[in-house]
């Protein structure tokens, strides 16, 4: 019993003695694990007499009672302890000002955002949005719209080409949104009233052009349409986009393979110290070209001429965010630099609305 009490007394005093959890458990496994000091004593305790049994069996027991119960204050102690060591060592300043919300620190990029602003303009017009894929035929993309053989955008210093098929044909990257006007066409019986808005593609990079660039481009087709609903249309768009109360065109006959008559238009603005103000002024910039939809564009989608007409326009969707937000060079929308983001963007949460303002 004197060895019992002995022992009992060492076992606690290692446990006071332990400054971590791992400490403690190898005490807890050296009196208490398998092979550990009271469990070796209580494997005797089937080798004794009845009456030495029931003597020692109950003093073992004890001990051990006591010594689990020792473990497990001091491994509550030691797990408050550890607490504390946490929280001081992760304070947190509560006097430095609050982060921003990720709404409030997210940037919408200028071209989405003049996506949303013509979208929402024209939508209001009763315009509806048609979309088509990037990758086109050149059927599409030139042969239906008038394009003819040989003509120098289907040469590979225009478009970029995929490698023939078995049959000769070419896929292609294409080259302007008007392959999703043939696509409506062929899919809709008119009237058809939509936007098309998406990437296109073109060997060709500077200051103010990139390989990858946004069209935006209209169609319209009825049997009344004529082009004084087209002038009407862009005059209430340029002046909804610049948001001023009036701004003067200017159109000026012009040629393309779709489109006849053809006409380019110019919008009234003052450039005065490396800005342009649109409005107001003597002088004029070309913004977007446009015209009657060519008969022979009308056949191939599977309309007759004869009874319908209609008109189409297209413009740049990166020209005129660069005209409104005053952004010098194109190459910069494309670069993914985060400060000229914050600067240029606008909050995820300020969605362009005509009642409200569009860039507010």
């Amino acid at each position: 019993m004197t060895d019992l009490a002995q022992l009992q007394a060492q076992i606690t005093a290692d446990i006071a003695a332990a400054t971590d959890e791992a400490a403690l458990e190898s005490v807890r496994v050296a009196a208490l694990g398998k092979k550990g000091s009271i469990s070796a004593l209580l494997a005797t305790l089937g080798k004794m007499s009845p009456d030495e049994r029931k003597t020692q069996g109950a003093a073992i027991n004890q001990a051990k009672d006591e010594v689990s119960q020792a473990l497990a204050a001091k491994r509550d102690v030691l797990k408050s302890a550890a607490l504390d060591a946490r929280l001081a060592a992760e304070t947190i300043d509560v006097t430095l000002p609050l982060r921003d919300a990720a709404a409030e620190a997210g940037r919408i990029h200028p071209l989405s955002q003049v996506w949303d602003e013509l979208t929402t303009i024209f939508a209001d017009m009763g315009f509806s949005v048609a979309e088509g894929p990037d990758i086109e035929t050149e059927d599409y993309n030139f042969t239906k719209l008038n394009f003819p053989e040989g003509h120098p955008a289907r040469e590979m210093h225009d478009t970029f080409f995929f490698h023939p098929k078995e049959d000769g044909s070419r896929m292609l990257l294409r080259t302007h949104t008007s392959p999703v006007q043939v696509r409506t066409m062929l899919s809709q019986k008119p009237p058809i009233r939509v936007i098309c808005p998406g990437r296109t593609y073109r060997i060709d990079s500077d200051a103010t052009h990139t390989p990858q660039f946004h069209q935006v481009e209209g169609l319209v087709i009825d049997k009344t349409s004529h082009l004084g609903h087209l002038k009407w249309i862009l005059h209430e768009f340029c002046k909804a986009f610049f948001e001023v109360d009036h701004i003067n065109m200017r159109f000026r006959p012009s040629f393309f393979p779709f489109t006849e008559p053809s006409l380019e238009v110019d919008i009234q603005c003052r450039r005065d110290k490396g800005e342009i103000r649109f409005g107001e002024g003597e002088d004029w910039l070309e913004i977007l070209g446009c015209g009657m939809v060519h008969p022979n564009v009308l056949r191939a989608c599977g309309i007759d001429p004869d009874e319908y007409q209609g008109f189409a326009w297209g413009m740049g969707i990166d020209r005129i965010a660069m005209l409104k937000y005053g952004i010098a060079d194109l190459r910069q929308l494309f670069d993914s630099d985060i400060r000229w983001l914050s600067h240029y963007g606008f909050k995820p949460l300020e969605v362009p609305t005509l009642a409200g303002g569009l860039s507010t």
